[in-house]
């Protein structure tokens, strides 16, 4: 086993979300409010960063490789975007480079005036839109399926921006949130079904709009409502426009959000993410007890899942594996000897408490099992007798589509083996996930309900809400691999 030393060696083995958004209006110090809102949202996205401000007349914007802190620290460059209004994004790119020319929000100026937008999500029509699109003369500056709105924009006859932006949306597929900025107004936009997050918040008398209220809390802001599925919002610094383009559409937000991606402080579609990771962890004790002497958790995300499962077994939580915060990329070289340290580059066991003990270890998830492997090494090498692994989602046997970086099913552990050859796999002595229904109990549901799930869980039940377009067609999906290893 290897690790490519160029960047965080546990990349391969975690999903990672693609995004954060966030805009606001009605502030003067607007950009310095988006800087700071990004910079709360910094785990959704760290490989660029982007802001688009509106003065009342002109547009500014900066877009940059590389995180918030990075490159809008400087007061001049705060100062440079000037205006009441901004939007900004953080992005992950999930395949191949990140480019320059793919970094959000993107910006045009129509017959009507500037246009921006950012995106949170992935479109899943979008190869097909395109090919469309470039049929009829449009020239395409980047390869990020967000493009496909802006061009569906401008193609529009209607009138209206607003008039615009709906038939845009009702022509692309996927899971999307989006935060625009127009002349006097900012656009809030939830896909459908509400499978990406976006809430609405308020700071004197300017409105925000935000991937997580965490965003909200860095600010200052108070929480006013979750977008709703299918919602356009228009704020345009007073009051707060809804419309309702879709109709009334069934809610399947996305269920990993309380799992992993979202930050344990936000609060998401009526849940505390903390608390949603604890009752996970609650869950998981009653459905797979095991005799241990401590639970540890794989920090950070199964912190607070730990806690859960300590309290409802009565076994003592310890932070029995301490995580270095300062990994990031490394100028080290790919040595034989470097790649082998592995995983101690970003976890070492806490020795002390491990040696001579049986250690229950909960994480959120297992991808490819390379990490997980290295960890329990790690703490047998520590002198942990026993090992067992509690896992707080469903084994991952589908590749997300919507959103999330997620490795071809092939490749992911759980499509090709049965728990008992992962636990052999891994090195555990027991690995147990959380059940399918353990996980929607934990968020206060009776169970999956099998003919109208409330919840996207495709990544575990392979039950796609959503419509693969591209997916489903072979050659759509070359084209879409040569342009994601471009983006």
């Amino acid at each position: 086993m290897t690790f490519d030393m160029t960047t965080n060696p546990f990349d391969d083995d975690k999903l990672h979300e693609e995004c954060g958004i966030f805009g606001i209006i009605g502030n003067e110090s607007a950009t310095a409010m988006t800087a700071l809102g990004l910079h709360a949202l910094q785990h959704r996205g760290q490989e660029a960063v982007g802001i688009v401000s509106f003065d009342g007349e002109h547009f500014h914007a900066k877009h940059a490789l590389g995180q918030v802190s990075t490159n809008f620290s400087n007061e001049t460059i705060i100062s440079q975007l000037m205006g009441s209004a901004a939007i900004g994004h953080v992005r992950y790119a999930t395949t191949g480079e990140t480019s320059l020319r793919n970094v959000q929000p993107l910006f045009a100026d129509f017959e009507f005036g500037g246009f921006g937008v950012a995106h949170n999500g992935n479109l899943t029509n979008a190869y097909t839109l395109r090919t469309e699109l470039v049929k009829r003369g449009c020239i395409f500056h980047a390869t990020t399926d967000t493009e496909v709105i802006i061009h569906l924009v401008a193609m529009s006859r209607q009138k209206t921006l607003i008039d615009r932006l709906v038939e845009a949306l009702k022509q692309i597929e996927g899971a999307y949130s989006l935060v625009c900025i127009a002349k006097g107004k900012i656009i809030g936009v939830r896909d459908p079904l509400g499978v990406r997050p976006l809430v609405i918040g308020k700071l004197g008398g300017a409105f925000v709009l935000a991937s997580e209220t965490c965003a909200l809390d860095i600010i200052g802001a108070t929480f006013v409502r979750d977008v709703e599925a299918g919602e356009v919002v228009i704020l345009n610094g007073d009051t707060i426009e809804s419309l309702r383009p879709f109709g009334n559409t069934p809610r399947r937000f996305c269920i990993f959000e309380y799992v992993y991606f979202a930050r344990p402080d936000s609060f998401l579609d009526g849940h505390s993410v903390y608390e949603a990771r604890k009752k996970i962890g609650s869950e998981l004790a009653k459905e797979s007890p095991v005799e241990a002497d401590m639970v540890v958790p794989v920090p950070d995300s199964g912190v607070p899942t730990a806690i859960g499962y300590a309290q409802e077994s009565g076994i003592p939580f310890e932070m029995g594996i301490i995580r270095n915060h300062y990994v990031g990329r490394t100028f080290i070289q790919p040595t034989d000897r470097i790649r082998h340290i592995g995983v101690k580059l970003k976890h070492n066991a806490n020795r002390k408490l491990i040696e001579g003990k049986r250690i229950v270890l909960l994480d959120d998830s297992i991808v490819r099992g390379t990490t997980s492997v290295k960890i329990v090494e790690m703490l047998r090498a520590a002198g942990a007798t026993e090992v067992h692994m509690r896992i707080s989602s469903p084994p991952t046997k589908h590749s997300c589509f919507y959103g999330i970086d997620t490795p071809e099913s092939e490749k992911l552990l759980a499509h090709r083996h049965t728990v008992a050859e992962m636990a052999k796999f891994i090195g555990v002595d027991s690995l147990a996930f959380i059940s399918i229904d353990g996980l929607y109990r934990a968020l206060d549901e009776k169970g999956r309900n099998n003919t109208q799930p409330q919840y996207c869980d495709a990544c575990f039940t392979g039950d796609y809400p959503i419509r693969l377009t591209d997916f489903e067609n072979k050659d759509s999906q070359n084209e879409l691999s040569c342009l994601a290893k471009e983006a």
